[in-house]
């Protein structure tokens, strides 16, 4: 009988010691926060490892990563600025206040005026 209570006090603190882990590790690290591709890492680290190593891992990572959002950038706009921007300085090109619109064509590039509804 003793062997009996003794098993299921072990699975009753065995279970809250993991309640208590799984809250703490969640306490440290703001989810809200996070990016989506963020949660998806946090989350899969937690999979694979455990929800404490992994909230730790992830936690040292975020720590590597730069705080500054970078903006995606564009190569084909910044092409195409470097382009104009020799006919703006010499005065050869006048782009129209409401902006133009650039599309592809055969074998060439057509710029057109952008609609103002």
């Amino acid at each position: 009988m003793a062997r009996k209570d003794a098993r299921k006090t072990s699975k009753k603190a065995s279970r809250n010691a993991a309640q208590t882990t799984s809250r703490r590790a969640s306490n440290t690290i703001d989810e809200s926060s996070l990016t989506k591709g963020q949660l998806r890492k946090l989350n899969a680290l937690r999979k694979s490892v455990g929800d404490e190593i992994g909230t730790k891992a992830f936690a040292e990572w975020l720590a590597t990563q730069s705080a500054e959002v970078k903006e995606p950038v564009d190569k084909n706009a910044e092409r195409i600025a470097d382009a104009l921007k020799t006919l703006i300085d010499e005065k050869k090109l006048m782009i129209p206040r409401g902006g133009y619109l650039v599309r592809r064509g055969r074998g060439r590039v057509i710029v057109t005026r952008a609609k103002t509804d």
